[in-house]
């Protein structure tokens, strides 16, 4: 999908300094396709650079981004233009930072853009989701949302951002907290997701922006990964399960929507959803990465799924329309690296809760991780690392520029715990 020279899909075909998401005809122009082509371009040249070295993907990943942060100026739509600000905001925020300090970025301009325009509707949605029941929205809005918040929050160097997140991670009152986004604990060391009721499409998301709020989290040196005993591991082992061809236990689960004082109601989920059932989203190697590469832990269903879309693609690799650019992608590429030689944390140390399995039979607790061998490296990258171009970061750094984040901080000493 990345493009160098030629006719660029610019911002300057928005109708106006708007981008709409929503139902047409209801005083906006539905033209986010354009807007997520273009944040697409935009990251797969910023990773084609940083990998090849190549200009003139980098020179089309600096026009696009810079074309945008000097055209838009609003998000519109109905509800979903809550989405547009979280998805969008997110990946905008990781292609921005793969090209920081790229001669001709602008990126205080870009900066300014993804405060005014991506952060305000992310932080809003988290505190008064749209103004309806805290519950209406399933657990993916939320998660669409945090991801803004956070990414902006490291690009944008500021703390507070971040931990705002961090902690609506661990204790916010919506969906997408992950006590009520994983809500029932399963036997087997799995975890039921909020969404698995619905369908497998949502639920897959779910996990990806979960996965992405871990990540980044992780660079900055805070492990949700980890929290409440691995939970998020329990929850991708289940819903890779399931999606696997396999059978996973389900608990009753109740979605009260509405908004206060005007309408509510309410629907009651007895069994996991066969819709969608074996749906391909490039979210699985970061997951195997971090939890059995970096800790040392089975994830044999999270292991199988990443297999199985092994190498993963990008932005329009999983359908044309907006479901296939969900996920910036090349999870593969991004994330793929040796075992390290002893369990990883980041600084401070942070929860060590062990999740082991047969990778034939049902995963089961087990009294700690499996010995892996291996050398570690400090990048998740696929190949030798002799074939590395240095950059000003110090070193190739790829994977949704997260780990560019993390070179970065630990360089300057930003973003520290």
């Amino acid at each position: 999908m990345e493009q160098a020279g030629g006719e660029l899909p610019l911002a300057e075909r928005l109708e106006g300094k708007s981008a709409g998401r929503g139902v047409p005809g209801e005083g906006y122009s539905e033209n986010y396709g354009t807007l997520y082509n273009d944040i697409h371009a935009a990251y797969q040249n910023a990773l084609r650079w940083r990998i090849s070295g190549q200009q003139a993907h980098g020179d089309t990943a600096r026009d696009i981004l810079n074309a945008w942060s000097a055209t838009l100026t609003k998000v519109d739509g109905n509800a979903d233009r809550f989405i547009a600000a979280g998805v969008y905001g997110y990946q905008f925020a990781n292609a921005a930072e793969l090209m920081r300090g790229y001669p001709g970025f602008d990126l205080e301009r870009f900066k300014t853009m993804m405060l005014r325009v991506f952060y305000p509707m992310c932080d809003s949605f988290l505190r008064k989701h749209n103004d309806a029941l805290v519950t209406n929205y399933w657990a993916s809005w939320d998660l669409l949302s945090m991801c803004g918040v956070l990414a902006i929050g490291i690009l944008c160097d500021d703390r507070a951002k971040v931990e705002q997140a961090a902690e609506y991670f661990k204790h916010g009152a919506g969906n997408g907290s992950i006590e009520h986004a994983i809500p029932h604990l399963q036997p087997g060391g799995l975890a039921q997701f909020q969404e698995s009721g619905r369908d497998q499409g949502h639920t897959t998301l779910s996990v990806g922006l979960m996965g992405a709020v871990c990540e980044m989290a992780w660079n900055q040196g805070i492990d949700l990964y980890g929290y409440d005993d691995n939970r998020f591991l329990k929850g991708a082992e289940y819903v890779a399960k399931y999606n696997l061809g396999k059978n996973v236990p389900f608990t009753r689960f109740t979605w009260n929507y509405g908004q206060p004082g005007v309408w509510s109601g309410s629907k009651t989920f007895t069994t996991v959803s066969a819709d969608s059932r074996g749906v391909e989203r490039p979210v699985w190697a970061m997951i195997v990465n971090h939890y059995v590469n970096r800790r040392r832990l089975a994830a044999p269903y999270c292991t199988a799924m990443a297999e199985r879309l092994a190498p993963e693609g990008g932005g329009g690799d999983y359908g044309p329309n907006s479901g296939g650019y969900d996920q910036l992608g090349f999870g593969t590429l991004a994330f793929t690296r040796d075992k390290a030689e002893a369990p990883t944390s980041p600084t401070p140390a942070a929860s060590t809760g062990a999740h082991s399995a047969d990778p034939v039979g049902d995963p089961s607790p087990a009294g700690g991780p499996s010995p892996a061998g291996g050398r570690g490296r400090d990048l998740a990258v696929t190949g030798a690392s002799d074939l590395l171009p240095f950059t000003g970061l110090g070193a190739l750094a790829v994977g949704g520029g997260l780990l560019a984040l993390k070179i970065r901080s630990r360089r300057k000493g930003a973003h520290r715990a």
